[in-house]
């Protein structure tokens, strides 16, 4: 496989203040010479960014040459609601829809449907499909999903997402190149061919994401944390280290044949832009420089 030939694709999320506008659009800036597939912007826990995800979405269309998707969910909405963002969505010129259950509101016990609302991701995906003919990405759960009553109830939901009209499956992001390969094999033995892409997240902030992680499900293996053990106050040796790792986990999987990556790049771009310098993924001009070491073996 040519290191050029990766397909790659982007996540930020909409910024709550103009400084964090400022370092969005910095990165969004950063990175679009790499060519990504697409980009996507979040939706926050309970609908909370539904306006700041639109316009997010509706300028990255307009303003660049990024295809953006954005991410909608069935929380806090009626379905009439929802397919009014949606409707939205395609009249802005948006063709991609990242479709997800979503989280529930941090004062809620648990999720539950909203009345007259879609109550799961794939009754969602069936009514965007009504509204539509999006582009539709959905989440998978190489780990299972936290709720999941087991394995194959979580595979039957993924595939109950895609007999919808699913485009394909995004995953959650894990550190293990194994566990990837364990989930997808899965799939297949479960009869789904859709294109499942690996999400790939650098971490900086190692107490934060094993918070995040042990809600989400996620194993944080115990290499990692001797890795960012002493960083603490050290931010560059953390940014070293993230990239080298999230590096080495795409090259792994890359040797088992994976061409496809999702970066979520927490709004941030350096580190996802050096992994996929590292990974042979550049702007053109860059490429067509190093295309020639490589041809005579320097």
């Amino acid at each position: 496989m040519n290191k050029s030939d990766l397909k790659i694709s982007f996540e930020f999320f909409p910024p709550k203040t103009d400084k964090m506008a400022e370092t969005l659009w910095q990165s969004v800036e950063r990175l679009e010479p790499l060519a990504p597939r697409f980009v996507s912007v979040t939706y926050g826990a309970g609908g909370t960014t539904r306006e700041r995800t639109h316009s997010t979405v509706a300028r990255i269309n307009k303003e660049t040459s990024l295809s953006a998707a954005a991410h909608l969910t069935c929380v806090g909405a009626t379905r009439d609601e929802v397919n009014r963002v949606a409707q939205e969505y395609w009249d802005a010129g948006i063709r991609h829809i990242v479709a997800l259950r979503g989280d529930a509101p941090d004062d809620a016990n648990g999720y539950t449907p909203y009345p007259g609302g879609y109550d799961y991701a794939s009754d969602l995906v069936a009514g965007l499909c009504d509204v539509g003919d999006f582009e539709i990405s959905v989440a998978a759960y190489p780990e299972i999903h936290p709720e999941a009553a087991s394995i194959s109830d979580d595979l039957d939901n993924l595939k109950r997402k895609l007999d919808a009209g699913a485009t394909r499956a995004i995953t959650q992001y894990f550190f293990e190149a194994a566990t990837y390969l364990r989930f997808v094999e899965r799939v297949r033995k479960a009869g789904i061919d859709v294109e499942i892409v690996p999400g790939i997240l650098p971490v900086t902030n190692f107490a934060q994401i094993q918070k995040f992680s042990a809600m989400c499900g996620t194993a944080v293996p115990g290499w990692m944390a001797d890795l960012f053990e002493g960083l603490d106050d050290d931010p560059e040796t953390r940014r070293l280290v993230a990239a080298t790792t999230a590096a080495r986990q795409c090259r792994k999987l890359q040797a088992e044949g994976i061409d496809v990556f999702h970066f979520y790049t927490l709004n941030r771009a350096d580190l996802s832009f050096a992994i996929c310098h590292i990974l042979g993924v550049r702007p053109d001009s860059a490429r067509s420089l190093a295309e020639p070491l490589q041809e005579t073996g320097t």
